[in-house]
């Protein structure tokens, strides 16, 4: 499925608008980015009862004043832990949703349950593909792990899909096979997944990769750009931005 043009227009607001008293992946902050007219970027999680939720991380500490697997609690256990800096909790996908209605695009990253970018998911893409039955907006998915937007291709071939690209070359990425990071890194998997787009880091836009890519016409979105010079450079490049930190211009 092609991306929708509306991810090629306003700038995208890395985990929503966060800020002062809107933390990151809060309803808050959606509900900011939806009213300053930016495209929304989000992360979902699972819950343990096999509810999409919208956060970051996979553990409670940095985020909450709670500990813990996000996925050891329920969506409602999840709802009554209030965010850092906020007043309200972890929001499901399908409430993101509500809030978003299809005014601005909203780009779903889904996080790699595999623990190694490898072939154990599902489960979480089954939710998502649930929550957005139905939603009519422009709604984009995409994860790190090409395993995950397979099974998105699966579940809800209707919804556009991309990768979320980098060079694989950090001490994180170090736990994972060289094989395998050098798959990852020459996005190896675009055609098999179905993929139409990838989000790239912007310090590695002059990849040779993302040029092949670019040159086929396939929309090149960027992360995380954090000021305004980050963002000349990368639109030099990219066809649209990712960013967090600084009020990215809007289009006249």
């Amino acid at each position: 499925m092609r991306l929708p043009d509306a991810f090629l227009r306003a700038p995208i607001a890395h985990r929503a608008l966060h800020g002062p008293g809107r933390p990151e992946n809060s309803l808050a902050a959606v509900r900011a980015a939806v009213a300053a007219g930016y495209g929304i970027e989000i992360d979902v999680q699972p819950s343990a009862d096999a509810v999409a939720m919208v956060y970051h991380d996979d553990t409670l500490d940095r985020l909450t004043g709670a500990e813990g697997p996000v996925a050891a609690r329920t969506a409602a256990e999840l709802g009554a832990i209030t965010l850092a800096g906020g007043d309200a909790g972890i929001p499901t996908l399908a409430e993101v949703l509500d809030a978003v209605a299809g005014r601005v695009a909203l780009l779903i990253e889904i996080k790699d349950q595999d623990g190694a970018m490898g072939p154990g998911v599902g489960g979480l893409e089954r939710a998502v593909a649930r929550a957005l039955e139905g939603y009519g907006g422009p709604v984009a998915v995409m994860s790190f792990n090409p395993h995950s937007v397979a099974a998105m291709a699966a579940l809800a071939p209707e919804v556009p899909r991309g990768l979320t690209t980098y060079g694989w070359d950090d001490a994180e990425a170090q736990a994972l096979p060289e094989a395998r990071r050098a798959e990852l890194a020459a996005i190896a998997d675009f055609e098999r997944v179905g993929a139409s787009f990838i989000s790239h880091d912007r310090r590695d836009l002059g990849a040779p990769r993302v040029a092949k890519l670019k040159a086929r016409g396939v929309p090149v979105l960027c992360w995380t750009v954090r000021t305004a010079e980050q963002e000349s450079q990368a639109r030099e490049i990219a066809d649209n931005i990712t960013f967090e930190g600084y009020a990215a211009a809007l289009p006249a």
